[in-house]
């Protein structure tokens, strides 16, 4: 991978947060280098709190000294400031980056706070993940429609090649299939969703993907022993 511009590039991060794959697979797309740094979300380093003292969250990126925090800035962040490494990630169009950052919005606001209660629900709780399940589920079938309109027919939500929606959406593919483990439901299944069963099967493909998914059944694992109760990224 390429240096960053002649500047250290370091990422705070904790591994099984769909937030910092997010930026992990960026920084691959681009061809970036960097030193990931593994934060202990209840003993919370210096670094990150120094970094991030708003919100005291991972994933916080860290480049030439200058921390850039939440997800969804850091991916722009990365694509913008690496513009001569690897691939553009948002889309050169006015309209379309304005489409892309509405489907992105979407999906942090829509589609997993509700998913994430649901991870959290314990399973006593039968009408509050019923009303969980109940909320994903109308968010996905509204995502189905944002992959619809972002890929235009083509493999990915960038069209050909891979894009910042992607990026974004990407980041959660290990826990759709954890997800799966846990409850039995596959949110993006082919007989509800085929678009976006389609398009996380070539996801999941990708070099990037490889290089950065979680292990799934640690993902069960860690849902079942340290999710419960924890926010962990934005």
């Amino acid at each position: 991978m390429a240096g960053g511009k002649g500047e250290e590039v370091k990422l705070l991060g904790a591994w099984a947060s769909p937030y910092v794959a997010r930026v992990k697979l960026a920084l691959h797309l681009k061809g970036v280098s960097y030193k990931y740094m593994e934060e202990d979300l209840t003993n919370k380093s210096e670094l990150l709190l120094r970094s991030n003292p708003v919100h005291r969250m991972v994933p916080v990126l860290i480049h030439g000294g200058k921390p850039i925090c939440e997800s969804q800035v850091i991916v722009q962040y990365v694509d913008e400031t690496f513009a001569s490494i690897g691939p553009a990630l948002l889309p050169a169009d006015p309209h379309e980056r304005a489409v892309a950052h509405f489907w992105a919005a979407y999906v942090d606001d829509k589609v997993l706070p509700p998913w994430g209660m649901l991870l959290r629900a314990k399973t006593d709780e039968v009408e509050e993940r019923a009303e969980w399940m109940r909320q994903t589920i109308a968010a996905v079938d509204a995502l189905e429609e944002g992959v619809r309109e972002c890929s235009k027919g083509k493999g990915f939500l960038g069209g050909d090649d891979v894009g910042y929606l992607d990026v974004l959406l990407g980041g959660m593919v290990p826990w759709v299939y954890a997800t799966e483990k846990i409850s039995g439901h596959n949110f993006f299944g082919a007989s509800k969703a085929p678009l976006l069963a389609a398009w996380m099967e070539r996801f999941t493909e990708l070099d990037a993907a490889k290089a950065v998914f979680q292990d799934v059944d640690s993902l069960v694992e860690y849902a079942g022993t340290v999710l419960s109760g924890m926010a962990v990224s934005n």
